[in-house]
């Protein structure tokens, strides 16, 4: 499933929903590409934390986290900088996704 959201300058980003494969295989580089340099950062820091702590083994367990949890949160953080579902598709699955919530 993915979302298409616009912003009020007419740009259109399309963001897939649920669980995110290339977080799953390559960490904190699907978010650095997508210029999500904060949460690039922070990935890159727990996981060094944890690996640190564990001698490198444990490196590979916030990746899975983040792998259930990133696109949600790139999503949120792409309505909190002015963008808004496309069409009511977008919005009906943003909502029973629990991602936004359902408008009066």
């Amino acid at each position: 499933m993915k979302a298409v959201l616009k912003n009020s300058g007419g740009v259109t980003k399309e963001v897939k929903i649920g669980f995110s494969w290339t977080t799953f295989f390559f960490g904190f580089f699907p978010a650095l590409f997508r210029g999500d340099l904060k949460w690039a950062a922070i990935m890159f820091i727990i996981s060094a934390a944890v690996g640190a702590f564990t001698f490198g083994l444990g490196a590979w367990i916030p990746g899975i986290v983040f792998s259930f949890v990133y696109n949600k949160i790139y999503i949120k953080e792409l309505i909190e900088k002015g963008y808004q579902p496309a069409n009511d598709e977008t919005r009906n699955l943003l909502e029973s996704n629990q991602i936004i919530s359902r408008t009066a």
